[in-house]
């Protein structure tokens, strides 16, 4: 009989530990592209877990294994009821990501299944179009052969917008959020494999960077992080000469900052 309430107990702790629910406020950074909402999350899984995302809040539900922890959630600004032309990216992580809800008249819903023992890191994305945006700037993906250079018509906006950026006098304020936008511009036309994996990386590092920035913690390590990735990307991408020279330039922002911090 005692055994039997003893089973009894430790199956009820089972299913209490599988019920944890962990909260997280996002790190609203700012900066950007104006009409182009986003928001990156990491988080730590060993087994099965659900993450739910409501404006800038967001739970994970520990659904079977080990309790999962948060590691990252930062936006460029809270995520809208019912956002346009919301989109799902899953970025990292060796189980299955499944976006199972999409934030209409609720929360998003994305379901991480690890089937290996130990933890393991997720991140995923979302992006979602701000109401009453233009429409967004199509961009031609290079030839697969890269033995030519194509005309840049699509995307002379795009480097006017960044050239009238530079002119002002405030951009070493938003230095990182520019960096953060080309190479989100950059990453559209980029080879999948190593070549995004290396624009991915740089993303992460500058999260991270914008993240401490934002409330006035931000070390030189971190800007050094930031610039190494940056200039694999510059070096080992296959990329366009005018992208190239793009990313080029945002090193030399970059490095100058450093030199004088």
């Amino acid at each position: 009989m005692k055994v039997k309430y003893l089973l009894t107990i430790a199956g009820v702790a089972a299913l209490a530990a599988n019920a944890q629910n962990f909260e997280r406020r996002a790190d609203i950074t700012g900066g950007g592209d104006r009409w182009t909402g986003q928001c990156t999350i990491e988080v730590w899984v060993d087994g099965t877990a659900e993450v739910e995302i409501r404006g800038d809040r967001a739970v994970i539900h520990n659904l079977a294994g080990q309790p999962p922890q948060w590691r990252r959630f930062v936006c460029n600004m809270p995520m809208p009821m019912n956002p346009q032309a919301f989109r799902f990216e899953g970025v990292d992580g060796r189980g299955r990501q499944t976006l199972t809800r999409l934030p209409e008249r609720g929360p998003a819903v994305v379901r991480i299944e690890d089937p290996q023992g130990g933890a393991e890191g997720y991140t995923f994305r979302f992006y979602w179009r701000v109401e009453g945006a233009p429409p967004p700037v199509q961009v031609v993906p290079p030839p697969q052969d890269r033995g030519g250079d194509r005309g840049y018509n699509d995307d002379d906006r795009f480097y006017r917008d960044r050239d009238d950026f530079y002119r002002g006098r405030e951009w070493r304020g938003r230095l990182f959020s520019r960096v953060r936008q080309d190479l989100e511009y950059v990453s559209r036309s980029a080879f999948r494999g190593d070549d995004q994996a290396r624009i991915e990386r740089t993303l992460r590092e500058l999260d991270d960077l914008q993240r401490d920035y934002a409330t006035g913690r931000w070390q030189r390590r971190d800007l050094e992080d930031v610039i190494q990735w940056l200039d694999r990307v510059v070096d080992d991408n296959r990329l366009r000469p005018r992208d190239r020279d793009l990313l080029r330039d945002d090193l030399s922002r970059l490095r100058e900052l450093r030199d004088r911090r």
